[in-house]
């Protein structure tokens, strides 16, 4: 065996490691992760008690570069509910491999997560959908060409074949339903096909895409909820209609329209997380139904 092979940290002790400074930083054992997209990352602020960790300062962890995602892990509580908060991602356009990118969901899986709420930008596909709509994700289509899980497999992770037929969960999107009901939202469900970016779609691809069966189109979340799953963490995912997708809307697609959205619908984001992840903290730590 190659000595750099030997000298070279495997991904569970790189996860590891990061863990274990976590843990050092702080109290709290998370129950429920939370990954917040473009625009939306202000919800950190509901955080009790709480840590915030800069990337940098975490080992080996990515580092974001986008606009909209300031690059911060939070720790603390929401409630009584011990909760990680990830302000911001990074994509694979940044220059990051499948397995960098989803390398702070490993470390969230190896720190005691049990449940994981991804949420995005997205452009909206589907017509019936209107700019700054909430949408629960069903399924996913990964056009992204790659695999976090790419390469040998280490048991300690999960294992190599693994079911993706529910990739999100069916019970905890009832949980959000009913949340989203009690804060006079209504969510409606689509199916996400996730690209590499960093371009947005052209009119020819997304009708390509609305064939193919998506709802919505994004650049993040479909890697992540790989390598979640690979660890039997259950996943709620959730889109913002930040635009609708080219050739649906007359006017060219920017980055800023994404921000100005997502930023207009946060408050309800952040009621409806408030009022569901606690009922997914109390349904992981019930232990019923399957992960």
């Amino acid at each position: 065996m190659p000595l750099t092979s030997i000298l070279t940290p495997t991904l569970y002790e790189r996860a590891s490691e990061a863990v274990k400074f976590l843990q050092s930083r702080t109290k709290h054992t998370p129950l429920i992760g939370l990954v917040l997209g473009s625009g939306l990352g202000g919800f950190a602020s509901a955080i009790q008690d709480a840590v915030v960790v800069p990337y940098n300062e975490i080992p080996h962890f990515p580092q974001s570069t986008v606009q909209g995602h300031s690059g911060k892990l939070v720790v603390g509580l929401l409630g009584e509910t011990p909760i990680a908060v990830m302000q911001g991602r990074v994509h694979g356009y940044e220059g990051y491999s499948a397995g960098e990118s989803t390398f702070p969901v490993r470390v969230l899986g190896l720190l005691g997560i049990k449940a994981l709420t991804l949420t995005n930008a997205a452009g909206g596909i589907r017509h019936n959908y209107a700019q700054g709509d909430l949408v629960l994700l069903s399924d996913h289509i990964n056009l992204t060409g790659v695999s976090p899980l790419t390469g040998p497999n280490d048991e300690r992770l999960g294992q190599r074949f693994f079911d993706m037929t529910e990739a999100y969960s069916r019970r905890l999107r009832q949980l959000a339903h009913t949340a989203a009901n009690e804060n006079g939202v209504a969510l409606q469900e689509g199916v996400y096909i996730g690209v590499p970016g960093p371009s947005f779609e052209t009119p020819a691809e997304i009708r390509a895409f609305r064939t193919l069966g998506a709802d919505l189109v994004g650049m993040s979340t479909v890697l992540e909820t790989i390598a979640a799953r690979h660890m039997g963490m259950e996943v709620l995912g959730i889109s913002c209609v930040t635009n609708m997708a080219a050739g649906i809307q007359a006017e060219p697609l920017n980055h800023e329209e994404v921000m100005e959205t997502g930023k207009r619908v946060e408050g309800q984001l952040a009621a409806i997380l408030k009022t569901v992840l606690p009922e997914i903290a109390k349904l992981v730590l019930a232990g019923g139904g399957k992960a």
